[in-house]
């Protein structure tokens, strides 16, 4: 699932991908009318995940079974090539009716004329009723909706954490940023963890801004200043910025993170590896299978400003160049059934959009022991910046953070990322709409 949050990397089978789709179009608007009706194309970056996407065609075979007035028909792309599908299309015009979106890019799409403004009312679903990191707004306006999100959370094993003493910490009481740093330290005089803490740094793309951003923010900086989204300075190169870089920097100098690590890291804490992993609620049910009751669910750590997780994930929504907006929010509100949003989060293991979903979940249920995960997304969850330049800060953040990884200077790497990062805002006229 750690897919869930890759960046969509631009390459050549991207390229050959939505030349091959473009060349297929028929028209801008998605739809065209035939014996069967008004048919509106749906476009998503499932190719490649057969469980979500056998959600995505149930929901389409029961709309097109439900009324005789729409057809919906599926384009499945790999998540790999999909954004620059999109973009292709985009530039000519020739976007399908309905898509999904990764959350973040929500904004940049709106912003860019890709996606319309979404009118909800009457599904079976409130959007109010979300996790407020399933809705995808911009300029006030309601753009996307997704069926379920992940919250990222810490693993480890109980017997490891009692053996040395160390305090598991709960929702309402987590770790201090003392008491994290000292629990590393006594795993790593231990001698059975050549690394204690395992944190996915060989990931690469938007897990860097989704896993690491949250601790930046827990130190009281941010990726860009959100009162008006207008810079950067002083909220990524301030004090609370260069101490942030320089505790990241410190879990490698001091032997407790590997710079960059393995290809498996979750395999690598099952096995015994580390001690404590930083990972996602993807991966909770088969840690659950492994370790049984041995094992524990930890929230992230309050490192001065409050526990913080990335919010948001893969949503759905409407494209501005659709002939047919009445045909597409009409799918888009049949699949705002209930059973849809359970349906999605059994498929993908992660944490379902509403309540009345999360009720008929194994292990969502109040009290159940995957309740956490709900519980962190609506405390902790911080949404990644809502503007039309987050790809570009996104990507910039990636080389900032691996840079003070590798032993590039806290103050002069962050001031040179802000500064490109404004510079990007300016000329861009500050995404002005």
């Amino acid at each position: 699932m750690r897919s869930k949050v890759k960046r969509l990397a631009a390459t050549s089978v991207a390229i050959v991908t939505a030349a091959t789709v473009l060349a297929g179009c028929s028209g801008s608007s998605g739809s065209g009318s035939g014996a069967d009706g008004d048919t509106l194309t749906l476009w998503t970056h499932n190719a490649g995940n057969a469980a979500e996407y056998k959600v995505v065609q149930q929901i389409v075979d029961d709309f097109n079974a439900s009324q005789g007035k729409y057809k919906v028909k599926i384009q499945a792309f790999p998540q790999g090539s999909y954004n620059d599908a999109v973009v292709a299309a985009a530039s000519a015009k020739k976007l399908p009716c309905i898509l999904d979106a990764d959350g973040p890019n929500v904004p940049n799409w709106a912003w860019g004329g890709y996606l319309a403004p979404l009118d909800m009312s009457g599904s079976e679903t409130a959007v109010a009723d979300q996790l407020p990191s399933t809705v995808g707004t911009y300029d006030d306006k309601l753009y996307a909706f997704g069926h379920y999100d992940v919250a990222l959370t810490m693993f480890a094993r109980k017997s490891v954490l009692q053996a040395h003493n160390i305090r598991i910490p709960t929702i309402d009481k987590p770790w201090t940023s003392d008491e994290f740093t000292s629990a590393l330290a006594a795993l790593k005089a231990s001698g059975q963890f050549e690394q204690p803490l395992e944190m996915g740094t060989g990931g690469s793309g938007e897990w860097w801004p989704y896993a690491y951003s949250p601790q930046l923010q827990s130190f009281g900086g941010d990726l860009v200043d959100r009162s008006d989204y207008k810079s950067a300075k002083g909220v990524l190169d301030g004090p609370e910025a260069v101490a942030w870089a320089t505790w990241f920097r410190s879990l490698v100098t001091n032997g407790y993170m590997a710079q960059k690590s393995g290809t498996s890291p979750n395999d690598d804490f099952l096995n015994g590896k580390s001690a404590i992993e930083w990972d996602g609620s993807w991966d909770a049910a088969k840690n659950a299978e492994k370790l049984g009751d041995d094992l524990a669910i930890l929230p992230p750590v309050d490192l001065g400003q409050g526990p913080k997780i990335g919010g948001a994930s893969w949503q759905w929504g409407m494209s501005a160049t659709c002939s047919n907006k009445a045909g597409a929010q009409e799918y888009l509100k049949f699949s705002r059934k209930t059973q849809y949003f359970v349906d999605f989060a059994k498929a993908t293991g992660t944490i379902p959009a509403t309540a009345a979903a999360s009720a008929q979940i194994s292990g969502y249920q109040p009290g159940g022991p995957y309740e956490v995960f709900t519980q962190e997304a609506r405390k902790f969850a911080v949404v990644r910046p809502v503007t039309p330049a987050y790809p570009y800060i996104s990507s910039v953040f990636e080389k900032t953070a691996k840079d003070i990884l590798a032993g590039a200077d806290p103050k002069k790497t962050l001031s040179q990322a802000a500064d490109q990062i404004d510079s990007n805002l300016k000329s861009n006229n500050y995404y002005a709409n």
